[in-house]
């Protein structure tokens, strides 16, 4: 495109035994439909959002008829090229030099495949800053600083199969043994399998929105009176987050206390189920007090943004070999290893 409008070049091809080519294409490092530089801003596009909607983009900002199929390939054939070439990122050594503390926030998602659907499983490695400490008051409204370097893995597969893979990962970057690592997920048991299995010596913290949201639904469910049960929700929460185990069975102690003759307790009952495994992982106020995270938002952030918002468009059906690989694309766009994806390529 130019300002006198678009410049149609035609290109003169030699044939051979081995079909046509072009012969200045070695030379411009050329090497199929695309240019390298094209190719990337295909892939960026294509990541980013449907292969329709990059057509789209494409042709309104380059003047490009880039078909959507052609997006799909190249974009799947860029997250394996990531995925393969994983040893070959500077991560590891940035993860070592960044300051704060190592997090690894662990989750999964739906997504619809050609079989179904499935969970992918994500695993987010991070080193962060600690923020300002702050009060039961304010755990809410603080903004804790942006991590200074993320890796991600993500599959469709078993739970002991991912274990391997964040294993992998977690000896790549040199975090399996660190004394600062801590582990956060919600209550499925099998996060918290792999972590005992991958990185033992790592501090667990079960994510406290969650925990705090079993104490709402418990309070619901047992018939507290509307009025009363935002003042039980927030006692509850105070408990829980300002004494952890302590607290928390007080509160449930008191509230089969309040129960009438004849009520049903079952809804506290599971309250107390839910949280006995996640015993030691209730410190909330000691971390509150050192301005660290006490919630796996970093990975569910990942699920919502990406794999909501790009996985789960309308009618879309993904093979379960690209959905990982895609996943992990998606969040190398945000640091110094997708320009050394393009550049090694």
């Amino acid at each position: 495109m130019t300002a006198l409008g678009t410049l149609r070049f035609g290109r003169q091809y030699t044939t051979t035994a081995d079909g046509g080519h072009f012969l200045a294409d070695d030379t411009l490092g050329i090497d199929g439909y695309v240019s390298p530089a094209a190719e990337r801003m295909a892939v960026f596009a294509g990541t980013r959002d449907s292969f329709a909607h990059a057509q789209h983009t494409l042709r309104e900002l380059c003047g490009w008829h880039l078909d959507d199929e052609v997006i799909r390939q190249l974009t799947h054939a860029a997250a394996r090229r990531a995925t393969a070439h994983r040893e070959t990122r500077t991560d590891d050594e940035r993860m070592a030099r960044a300051p704060g503390d190592l997090e690894v926030a662990i989750d999964a998602g739906k997504v619809n495949t050609d079989t179904g659907w499935r969970d992918v499983k994500l695993a987010v490695f991070c080193r962060r800053k600690a923020g300002p400490p702050v009060g039961l008051d304010q755990w809410k409204d603080r903004t804790l600083p942006t991590p200074s370097v993320r890796a991600v893995v993500a599959a469709i597969e078993e739970a002991s199969a991912f274990a391997g893979r964040v294993r992998a990962e977690s000896d790549r970057l040199n975090v399996t043994t660190a004394a600062d690592l801590t582990v956060l997920g919600d209550g499925a048991e099998w996060i918290w399998n792999l972590s005992a299995a991958v990185v033992p010596q790592a501090a667990g913290v079960l994510d406290a929105f969650h925990a705090i949201a079993h104490v709402a639904d418990a309070v619901k469910a047992i018939g507290t009176e509307p009025s009363a049960a935002a003042e039980r929700i927030a006692t509850g929460r105070r408990a829980l987050l300002g004494q952890g185990k302590v607290g928390i069975e007080t509160w449930i102690a008191d509230r089969f206390g309040e129960l009438p003759a004849g009520a049903d307790g079952e809804p506290l009952i599971g309250l107390a189920a839910y949280l006995l495994p996640h015993a030691t992982r209730l410190e909330y106020a000691s971390r509150l007090a050192r301005g660290r995270s006490i919630g796996s938002g970093l990975v569910e952030g990942s699920i919502t943004q990406f794999v909501n918002r790009r996985l789960k468009q309308t009618g879309a059906k993904w093979k379960v070999a690209h959905v990982g690989p895609l996943v992990e694309l998606a969040a190398l766009i945000d640091t110094p290893d997708w320009n050394t994806l393009w550049v090694a390529a």
